[in-house]
């Protein structure tokens, strides 16, 4: 099974290459154009969903997986068709990948949304003006299922890159009744500058009601535009919130290029006047983020890298709870 994500994983960063690369070729009209179809979140085929009876669950907003494309019409789109099966394709990849490398034995629940192109993150303008769209989904995503799917269990609620983003904003909105139930939440891969009372910074690996946040790199030097300093962050590796180094030893796949085959051991140092994670001894082929990316920024390897301690860690906060 773990070949099998290992498989999906790199072949959804692939693919969102591919239609980047695509679509950058195509011809641009600057009209409006036409939004895809809201998602139904009563239509079970709007949501990838494991129940595995547990007592509580995982609520996952997935990242960003889709570029720029042409309408027939000559208009560019820069929202992902979730009634699309070439556009889900990407989506569902990262909900199946997801879950089985951190879910364990808990419920999952990951809904398909309308989430903002890659080339909509080129700028804060661009960004704040395009994720209202993706958040009207997520937030009506999430109340249906805090209606019709949660059960009043105790739940995770995570995110990654543009989800994570949109996460920020759910808990924020929360009212306390919801927030009492929350074990955790994990805004996985972006920088957290606000403060609201729901947003709680994690101090060691069992706390609860708290926020998750980490953003790795292999220098300060390597940040993504604008996310330069966090003010939640916390090492996973060893789960403090010092300088104390922790050492990451990751496996190779045979499925992963000959790059990736060697046996990692990095150590994983958080940086505390940013608040970054300091990546050394990473060997494995640098992915570069089509567009924003930079050498030496591991965004898109933020749950790969770190799966088994995400995994424990979720199971352990449940416990906790």
């Amino acid at each position: 099974m773990s070949q099998t994500v290992n498989r999906i994983l790199r072949l959804s960063s692939v693919a969102l290459v591919i239609l980047v690369a695509w679509t950058s070729c195509q011809p641009r009209k600057t009209g409006i154009a036409q939004l895809p179809k809201a998602p139904d979140y009563q239509d079970t085929t709007q949501w990838y969903i494991t129940d595995r009876k547990a007592a509580a669950d995982v609520f996952y907003i997935i990242s960003t997986e889709t570029g720029d494309y042409v309408l027939p019409n000559g208009e560019t789109c820069h929202y992902a068709d979730t009634y699309r099966d070439s556009l889900r394709a990407p989506l569902y990849a990262e909900m199946l990948g997801v879950d089985t490398l951190v879910s364990g034995r808990l419920n999952y629940f990951s809904p398909y949304y309308r989430q903002c192109s890659l080339q909509s993150f080129e700028s804060d303008s661009l960004k704040s003006e395009r994720i209202r769209l993706p958040l009207g989904d997520v937030r009506r995503a999430f109340r249906h299922y805090l209606k019709h799917l949660n059960g009043h269990r105790p739940f995770i609620l995570a995110g990654f890159s543009q989800g994570a983003h949109i996460m920020v904003e759910l808990l924020k909105e929360m009212d306390e009744e919801t927030y009492q139930r929350m074990i955790a939440a994990y805004a996985i891969g972006i920088t957290i500058l606000e403060s609201h009372p729901h947003i709680v910074a994690a101090k060691r690996a069992d706390d609860t009601g708290v926020t998750i946040c980490y953003n790795s790199v292999r220098d300060t030097t390597c940040a993504l535009p604008g996310w330069e300093k966090s003010r939640v962050a916390i090492n996973p590796v060893n789960w403090r919130t010092d300088s104390v180094p922790a050492t990451l030893i990751t496996e190779p796949s045979p499925l992963l290029p000959l790059t990736e085959q060697k046996k990692d051991t990095m150590t994983i140092r958080l940086d505390m006047a940013t608040g970054m994670l300091l990546v050394e001894g990473f060997t494995a082929e640098d992915y570069v983020l089509p567009l924003i990316g930079r050498e030496g920024n591991y965004h898109t390897r933020e749950i790969w890298l770190y799966r088994d301690q995400l995994r424990e860690n979720i199971a352990l906060r449940a416990a906790s709870f």
